[in-house]
């Protein structure tokens, strides 16, 4: 295979030149390329979309719904306004959960106050009402209901939090209005941090745990997305600790309201529950870290890292969960490296795994040569160029003409998505 070509300002240069010369100059500073020995990132992030250049960021509700509030699964979540954002965010992720369905598990469902025209008009407070009462009536198990709240409602100032307040005062469970209009975000992050807030404000405190042990810890920011909440779990336990709470792959209202009980929080994905950490630590004096759970080398730094936090048991386990697993992570290695070694990859991601996978790669012999992520802010590419080889190239909420060109030029062998 021949060489591949690398990356440098130019191509860059040339790539943006088909765009006029404001979009040009904006989009310029949203690509760099990592020079020799660069510690920080210098891209511009978190900033509005150029109108008419496509993007895939999604709005304030798709972080608030279907991300952070979605997988909590014995609450039931409204999507406040039209049907149009509810059928859009209905099972458009892989979000498991255990549970019986309609009883204590509602991930599967969708609930929407279906605005119409006369809702515009008249306004859905009303409706807001009678919603709630229906579901309490069909599904008296539900342990808590949030209310999402979509641009219309935002628009035309639905007042969700009395609604929330009498509703919640009326059947005795959280009610939780979310005011996460779409428009409100350059993103789906500033969704995540609104998410964040109505838990804060409305969620974390409100039970305590009867027992509370030494090894007590939450997995934060992990949506159990095709389970890999429950495989983190499993590694976890068989170190010794107690995962009691986890946010909110596979979560209940309970996890949220007795989340300042835990030793440790262990934040999956940093950019959309960091604020929740922080929060934690500031009021509760509950430390944080994050960790990688992706590739046998990130896994084995990870453990140890996580042992290093609690005492000589713990980390006696955790290198006996090492040497259980490593044969078998090798074996696999082993068989597919011979097969990868020297291939190119591009990644364009969401929230986590620009940087997260890059080390799963690396153990099979592969190169990340270009990453990206659609809604991240700087401390996401400040955590991620320390781990990208030189040349590479970094691209923050990418249009697909970049992507494309970027994958013509420097012709990768795999692109992840």
């Amino acid at each position: 295979m021949s060489e591949q070509p690398k990356v440098n300002r130019e191509m860059v240069d040339d790539i943006l030149s088909a765009y006029p010369e404001k979009a040009k100059k904006m989009r310029a500073k949203h690509i760099v390329v990592k020079d020799e020995g660069c510690t920080t990132c210098a891209i511009k992030s978190n900033s509005k979309t150029i109108p008419g250049v496509m993007t895939a960021r999604g709005c304030a509700y798709a972080g608030s719904k279907g991300v952070v509030f979605g997988p909590v699964k014995d609450m039931i979540h409204i999507s406040h306004g039209p049907v149009g954002c509810g059928y859009y965010s209905w099972s458009t992720r892989r979000n498991l959960a255990a549970g019986e369905r309609g009883v204590d598990n509602f991930v599967p469902f969708q609930f929407t106050s279906d605005f119409t025209e006369n809702d515009i008009v008249y306004g859905g407070d009303k409706k807001l009402e009678t919603l709630i009462r229906e579901i309490k009536e069909l599904f008296p198990r539900v342990k808590g209901i949030s209310i999402q709240s979509e641009c219309p409602v935002g628009l035309i100032g639905d007042d969700i939090e009395s609604v929330a307040r009498k509703m919640s005062k009326e059947f005795d469970m959280p009610i939780v209005p979310v005011r996460c209009e779409g428009f409100r975000g350059i993103s789906q992050s500033l969704g995540h941090h609104i998410a964040n807030d109505a838990i804060r404000d409305h969620m974390i405190g409100k039970k305590e745990r009867a027992e509370v042990g030494p090894y007590d810890v939450a997995l934060i920011g992990d949506y159990n997305i095709g389970g890999d909440a429950w495989a983190t779990k499993k590694v976890l336990e068989e170190m010794g600790l107690n995962v009691t709470n986890i946010w909110t792959g596979d979560g209940t209202a309970e996890m949220l309201q007795t989340a300042h009980q835990v030793k440790l929080n262990l934040i999956h994905c940093y950019r959309s529950m960091n604020y929740i950490c922080k929060h934690l630590e500031e009021e509760y004096g509950v430390p944080w870290m994050e960790f990688n759970f992706f590739g046998p080398t990130k896994i084995e730094q990870s453990i140890l890292a996580i042992a290093e936090r609690f005492d000589e048991k713990i980390m006696k386990n955790a290198k006996a969960v090492i040497a259980k697993y490593k044969p078998m992570m090798e074996k696999v290695v082993e068989q597919y490296r011979p097969r990868l070694e020297g291939k190119k990859v591009m990644l364009y991601v969401g929230g986590l795994r620009p940087r997260h996978v890059i080390g799963a790669y690396e153990d099979l012999g592969m190169e990340v040569i270009g990453t990206g992520y659609e809604f991240a802010h700087k401390d996401d590419y400040d955590r991620t160029i320390p781990m990208m080889n030189d040349a590479t190239v970094i691209y923050d909420d990418v249009t697909a003409y970049e992507f494309e060109e970027f994958v013509k030029r420097l012709k990768p062998d795999l692109i992840g998505s």
